[in-house]
């Protein structure tokens, strides 16, 4: 069974790559362009991981984070912020909010997959 990716991110060109190198590598990936969709889907999918852009349109990440932590099913779905906040400050601040890692953008084609998978990995080690 493939593992289910949610990818929240509203630049296209930034969700064309971003599907791409996980369908290479055996994932299965669903998008959604804004955090309402995004909830909404990952409610009904229930992705083993959502990959979540911090500047979106209307409803941040910072929120969106938040909310799907209030999600009893969603609660311990690890979420991996993927956006260019790379301030001091900003990775904390993803993490407060429910994001159990942080990659910066421009993502690195050749490493984004063995970064999320160590993401992935140590937090899946974390919940047993």
């Amino acid at each position: 069974m493939k593992t289910k990716v949610l990818i929240i991110e509203d630049n296209e060109q930034n969700m064309y790559m971003l599907s791409f190198l996980l369908e290479q590598n055996n994932y299965e990936v669903f998008q959604a362009f804004d955090g309402e969709d995004g909830i909404a889907a990952a409610q009904s999918i229930k992705p083993d991981i959502i990959l979540l852009d911090i500047q979106l349109p209307g409803m941040d990440g910072y929120a969106v984070a938040r909310s799907l932590r209030e999600i009893e099913k969603l609660k311990t779905t690890p979420i991996i912020a993927v956006t260019s906040h790379a301030m001091v400050g900003d990775k904390e601040m993803a993490i407060q909010v429910g994001a159990n890692g942080y990659v910066e953008k421009p993502i690195n084609p050749d490493m984004f997959i063995e970064e999320m998978q160590k993401i992935y990995t140590n937090f899946s080690m974390e919940e047993l």
